[in-house]
């Protein structure tokens, strides 16, 4: 269905802030301005005439205006002061920086015979509006004068003829944003700073609603979550269109918020497109569309060598917090606390990327997706070997699904050792190539330490890490349950 509401959008570059009617649907949202239309009689062509102003060294233009988008009516020339020609009045669709315009100047006007139905309207009438907050007259006066003559009542209207066009306040549509790829944030640009009940929507070719304003805090949240939900939906349709194998199927895709990573001033933080394909993990400065742009990420991981980590996952089980949060009785700790919807992918020793997200919703399904997305990369690939070495000899350490920890001599493959996965107790590492790995012997039940160096030691830790996360969520009946996997992925 479509949802509908009023809401303030608020442009920074002009300072104004006016009244507009969203409308979203599944694919599209809609923001629609307040602007007068010709309801019924003529609107002829030849009642549009084109005049050309001189400026004068005393008194511009010569005219006096009224109205604009601020005060949601058009442009009107209500009085020329030249021969005091003041009865009649034109309607001007677009005047652009009168003020500041060179001088002589040519604009296109239409004369009306009688004055417009919102000239008329009382002080504050707000037209089809249901805001009556901000009370302003449309018979506003923009004090484009000769003479500083501020006598600017209206002309009495002659009796209205049949023929005369009537003009009403009517919803218009302004500006259409698909939201196929499209992004959200409540963010100042470029800067972790939180704005009050407010945020911006962004389409994929970088169209911009500017700001979106609300009332309270659960409105706002009401509609971002809202907007959040229908561009995850179409993503996942996207996504869906687009599985050519089970190798490279996308589990999820979307946008998050780069952290720059320490308190570095110079860096600031930016939006990436992030996707979980197949056996890696993508980072985009912008979405792929077609199949030769997946070749275009900026920087790719192997899926089970990364580790993904919450920060402070505040959201908890407790429905009365949320019911308080959603209702603005409580703050939510993600306005006192920026890192509470964030999350971590750890890449190497020390080494990590920061993305922050709009929504608690949008942690929680990162967090599932890389959980999805590790498992069905790990079933798919079965077993992972790494060469290594112990006392100067080269060795290779394999992590196997089905069996566990295998060490192989290098070069005549005889195996040295093999644990399961149950039987690793703990393990101890320099932060650099070498790592302690404690089993427990099956049979004397002791604890036996294996010392082992790598290459890429961070990258083997997260791997076993990976294959061990997926072994205990393949035993999880809750786990496998939640998932549709192919058939080829449930025989372990």
């Amino acid at each position: 269905g479509t949802k509908s509401g009023i809401a303030l959008l608020y442009n920074e570059e002009t300072n104004n802030t006016y009244d507009v009617c969203l409308k979203l649907t599944k694919e599209v949202l809609t923001i629609q301005k307040l602007d007068v239309v010709c309801t019924s009689g003529s609107e002829s062509q030849v009642n549009h005439r084109t005049v050309v102003l001189r400026r004068q060294a005393t008194g511009g233009l010569g005219l006096s205006i009224k109205g604009g988008a601020e005060h949601n009516v058009p442009v009107v020339i209500s009085k020329i002061f030249k021969d005091q020609v003041g009865k009649k009045v034109f309607y001007i669709p677009t005047v652009h920086l009168l003020r500041t315009a060179g001088d002589e100047v040519t604009i296109t006007v239409r004369y009306l015979r009688e004055v417009p139905s919102f000239l008329k309207l009382p002080l504050g009438s707000p037209g089809p509006s249901t805001d009556h907050s901000r009370v302003s007259s449309p018979l506003f006066d923009s004090g484009l004068h000769l003479n500083g003559n501020g006598n600017n009542t209206a002309p009495s209207p002659p009796s209205p003829s049949a023929n005369e066009p009537k003009y009403e306040k009517r919803w218009l549509d302004a500006v259409s944003l698909p939201l196929l790829m499209a992004r959200v944030s409540r963010y100042k640009a470029g800067t972790d700073k939180l704005r009050s009940n407010c945020f911006e929507v962004f389409a994929l070719d970088g169209a911009s609603t500017n700001i979106l304003q609300f009332c309270t805090a659960a409105e706002s949240t009401d509609w971002l979550q809202a907007i959040s939900t229908n561009i995850n939906d179409l993503t996942q349709e996207n996504v869906n269109c687009k599985i050519v194998s089970s190798s490279l199927q996308i589990v999820h895709m979307g946008w998050a918020c780069e952290s720059p990573e320490g308190s570095t001033a110079s860096r600031t933080s930016a939006f990436k497109f992030l996707a979980l394909r197949g056996p890696y993990f993508h980072i985009f400065r912008n979405p792929p569309i077609s199949a030769a742009d997946w070749g275009q990420a900026e920087t790719t991981y192997n899926l089970y060598e990364v580790l993904f980590k919450v920060h402070k996952l505040w959201m908890a089980e407790d429905c009365w917090l949320q019911a308080r949060l959603y209702l603005g009785l409580e703050h939510s700790p993600e306005q006192q606390d920026n890192e509470s919807l964030c999350f971590s992918i750890l890449v190497g020793h020390g080494q990590s990327h920061t993305f922050r997200v709009e929504l608690a919703t949008d942690l929680a399904i990162w967090e599932k997706s890389f959980q999805r997305a590790v498992f069905l990369e790990v079933q798919r690939i079965r077993s992972k070997s790494y060469m290594c070495s112990s006392q100067g000899n080269v060795l290779c350490f394999t992590i196997d699904f089905g069996s566990g920890f295998t060490c192989s001599e290098g070069t005549s493959k005889t195996v040295l050792w093999r644990y399961k996965f149950s039987q690793l107790k703990g393990s101890s590492d320099d932060g650099k190539t070498r790592v302690k790995l404690l089993f427990k012997n099956a049979e004397s039940k002791q604890i036996e330490m294996k010392e082992l160096e790598f290459a890429n030691l961070t990258a083997v830790l997260h791997c076993i890490h990976s294959f061990i996360a997926a072994k205990v969520a393949s035993m999880d009946p809750l786990f496998m349950c939640s998932q549709s996997f192919p058939g080829n992925y449930m025989n372990s």
